[in-house]
C-alpha cells in the first residue's frame, strides 16, 4: 500500500516486526520517515483541492497552490509562536477551510493536533483536551447552526482558565479579552511572507491525532494516533475499499471531533478534492440542501448516517426526480448500521447505478474493520468484507470462531493504525485492558455481530448494550431495524432492565400518542419480523426524547442508568443531557 499509494516518504528495509507479547508491541516501517501535510499537499496548484459550504450553499473553492500558501502562513505562525515537535495542539474549530489549515500546519511540524466542536459544553472540552495539556489553543468564537448564531466567547474564557497548559491561544473569528494567556488573531497568525510549507521528515510511528471515545461510561479515552499508520489505514480505504479516483470530489457530514473528520481531510493523499460543510444537513429552506450542494461540485463520495437518510426516506425525498447527479457514484454510512430497507430505498429514489457502503470500525483503529468495495456483491442489510489488512473474525464465548451465529467482532492480528497508546498515565495499561483483557493477544472490538457463509457481516450494535433475556445475547440493532420502518414512531430506544434474575427488554418511543393498540402492533411487528419471543419489548413507554452523544450516537447505557436510579457519570458527552429527565423513575410511569 506504500508503494501502491505512492506515499512521499521513505519506507526502510524492515516492514514489519512482530511482537514479543501483545498484539499492541508490533511495529510496522520502524525504519520509514514521512510527513502527513507533505502528502496532503499533493498534486498541481491548479487542481481544486477544498470546496467549502454552509447553509446558505457553496462558500468559495480553493485551488492546491492556494492551499499550500495558506498551511505555509500557518506553519510559519505557529513555529514563531514557539510551537514544537510533541507539542499538543487543540482546535475548538468547524468544518471549514480555516480549520482544515490549522490541522496541516500543525502536523506539518510535528505537533499533534487535537479538537473539539464548538457546540461541546465548557465540560465536554476540558474532559477531552483538558487531558492532553496542550500547549496553544486555536479556537472559533462563534458559529451557526440552523441558521442561529451562537457566540462561544464565555464558554472558551472558562475552557482556558481551567486549562493552566495553554500558553497562547489564537481565535479565529472574534476576539477574546479576558484571559491570562497571550491572544493573536487568526489574521495575525498568517501575516507572514511564506509561501511554501517546509517538510521535515518524521518516524512512522510520530504521534499525528489524539481522538476521543464517546465519554459515556467515565472520562473521555484519549487515543494517541500515529502518522503512518493513519495515512495506510486512509489511503487503502479511500483507494481500494472506496474506489476514490484522482479528482473525484469526497464529502462526509461531521464535526471535527468525530474520526469521520480526520478520514475526510485524508482524502487529498488520493489526488481528491474534499468538500467541507458547516451548519446543519437540512436547512428550514430544504430537506435536500447537501444535495443541492453535491449537485453544484460534481460530488462523487457522499458520506453520511442512516439517521439522515431515514429523515430523507420518512419525508418522501425522492432525487431521481428532483436532482441530476451524474458524478455521485458512492453513498457511504456509518455511526449505526444501515437498515435493509434503506438500501432499497437509496436504489429506488437516489440512483440505480451506485456503489453503496454501510462500514464500521472506530476511533480506536482510524478507520474500519469491516466495510464495503466495488470488487463484491451489495447485499441488503450487510456489510460486505473484512477490510483490506485487517484480521477480523467473530467468536463466541468460547473463543471459536462462528459463522451464521452472533458473537464478537475481533482482530486477530496486529495492523498499521493500532493506536500508539492512551494519552496520560498509566495510558499504555489502560489501553492494553480495554482491548485486550477479554482475550490475551486479540482485539476484542466491542461489537455484537454475525459474519455470514459469504464472510459478508452484520453488525448488531454494541457489545455492552446487547440485551440478554433467558441468556440470549440479542443486539439492539436487531429491533432498531424494525422500530424505523413504523411511520408513526419518530425515535426510539431500547435496553435492558433486571428483572428476578434475568433481563426484560424496555422499548422507549417519541410518537404523537401511545396507546395500547399501537403498542400491541409494535409487538406484532417485532415479533413476527425478528426471532420471538426474546426481542419482543416486555414494556414500552412514551417519552418526548431519546439521548444522543456529541457525535450523533443512541446512548442506550445512559438511558438505563437513569431508568434504575443510578447517577449518569458523564453527562458532558451527550448532546441533550436535559433528555435523560424522561427516563428518571421510568419503571413508575405509565405503559403499555
Amino acid at each position: 500500500m506504500f508503494d501502491y499509494a505512492k506515499v512521499i516518504g521513505n519506507k526502510g528495509e524492515t516492514i514489519y516486526t512482530p511482537p514479543a507479547e501483545s498484539m499492541a508491541d508490533a511495529t510496522f516501517f520502524s525504519e520509514a520517515t514521512l510527513n502527513f501535510t507533505e502528502n496532503l499537499l499533493r498534486g498541481p496548484d491548479e487542481r481544486i483541492a477544498v470546496y467549502e459550504a454552509n447553509e446558505t450553499g457553496v462558500t468559495r473553492s480553493v485551488t492546491m497552490g492556494e492551499l499550500r500558501t495558506l498551511v505555509a502562513k500557518a506553519q510559519r505562525g505557529l513555529i514563531d509562536l514557539g510551537v514544537q515537535k510533541g507539542d499538543r495542539v487543540a482546535g475548538v474549530t468547524t468544518n471549514n477551510l480555516d480549520g482544515l489549515v490549522a490541522v496541516l500546519a500543525t502536523v506539518s511540524i510535528g505537533a499533534i493536533w487535537t479538537s473539539c466542536s464548538p457546540d461541546f459544553g465548557v465540560k465536554g472540552m476540558v474532559d477531552r483536551i483538558g487531558q492532553v495539556n496542550p500547549k496553544l489553543l486555536i479556537t472559533a468564537l462563534h458559529y451557526q447552526y440552523k441558521q442561529k448564531s451562537y457566540q462561544i466567547s464565555e464558554k472558551i474564557t472558562d475552557v482556558c482558565n481551567q486549562m493552566k497548559s495553554i500558553e497562547k491561544i489564537v481565535t479565529i473569528t472574534g476576539k477574546l479579552n479576558t484571559v491570562s494567556a497571550e491572544t493573536i488573531s487568526w489574521d495575525q497568525l498568517l501575516d507572514n511572507r511564506a509561501t511554501k510549507p517546509k517538510y521535515e521528515s518524521f518516524p512512522f510511528d510520530q504521534p499525528l491525532y489524539i481522538l476521543y471515545t464517546s465519554g459515556t461510561t467515565g472520562l473521555p479515552k484519549a487515543i494517541v494516533h500515529s502518522t503512518g499508520g493513519t495515512l495506510l489505514q486512509h489511503v487503502k480505504e479511500h483507494q481500494l475499499h472506496s474506489d476514490l479516483q484522482p479528482n473525484d470530489v469526497l464529502f462526509w457530514y461531521s464535526n471535527t471531533a468525530w474520526m469521520m473528520y480526520p478520514w475526510l481531510i485524508s482524502g487529498l493523499a488520493s489526488d481528491a478534492s474534499i468538500l467541507l460543510y458547516d451548519g446543519s444537513p437540512i436547512t428550514k429552506e430544504s430537506l435536500t440542501h447537501l444535495w443541492d450542494i453535491a449537485e453544484e461540485v460534481g460530488l462523487t463520495h457522499f458520506g453520511t448516517s442512516p439517521k439522515y437518510l431515514d429523515t430523507l426516506m420518512r419525508a418522501g425525498v425522492h432525487l431521481k426526480e428532483t436532482h441530476s447527479l451524474p458524478r455521485l457514484k458512492s453513498i457511504l454510512s456509518c455511526g449505526a448500521p444501515l437498515a435493509a430497507e434503506q438500501y432499497d430505498w437509496i436504489y429506488e429514489t437516489i440512483k440505480d447505478d451506485l456503489y453503496l457502503a454501510s462500514i464500521s470500525g472506530g476511533t480506536e483503529i482510524m478507520g474500519c474493520f469491516v466495510m464495503g468495495t466495488i470488487a463484491h456483491p451489495i447485499k441488503r442489510g450487510e456489510i460486505t468484507c473484512k477490510a483490506l489488512g485487517m484480521a477480523v473474525d467473530v467468536l463466541d464465548e468460547r473463543g471459536a470462531s462462528v459463522f451464521a451465529q452472533k458473537g464478537d467482532l475481533v482482530c486477530t492480528q496486529p495492523f498499521p493504525s493500532k493506536p500508539l497508546t492512551f494519552y496520560g498515565e498509566n495510558g499504555d495499561q489502560r489501553y492494553r485492558d480495554n482491548y485486550f483483557s477479554k482475550r490475551p493477544g486479540i482485539w476484542t472490538h466491542g461489537d455484537f455481530a454475525e459474519q455470514t457463509i459469504d464472510q459478508s457481516f452484520i453488525i448488531y450494535g454494541r457489545a455492552d448494550t446487547t440485551l440478554n433475556p433467558g441468556g440470549v445475547r440479542i443486539g439492539t440493532a436487531e429491533i432498531y431495524r424494525i422500530i424505523e420502518q413504523i411511520e408513526q414512531i419518530k425515535d426510539s430506544i431500547v435496553f435492558g432492565l433486571p428483572c428476578e434474575n434475568d433481563e426484560e427488554i424496555v422499548l422507549c418511543i417519541v410518537a404523537d400518542e401511545l396507546t395500547k393498540e399501537f403498542a400491541q402492533e409494535i409487538r406484532q411487528q417485532i415479533r413476527s419480523k425478528a426471532s420471538p419471543p426474546r426481542h419482543v419489548p416486555k414494556r414500552i413507554f412514551l417519552v418526548d426524547e431519546i439521548p444522543y452523544t456529541i457525535n450523533g450516537k443512541k446512548v442506550e447505557g445512559a438511558a438505563k442508568t437513569e431508568s434504575i436510579g443510578q447517577e449518569v457519570k458523564n453527562k458532558a458527552s451527550l448532546s441533550n443531557p436535559h433528555s435523560l429527565r424522561h427516563f428518571t423513575r421510568l419503571t413508575e410511569k405509565e405503559c403499555f
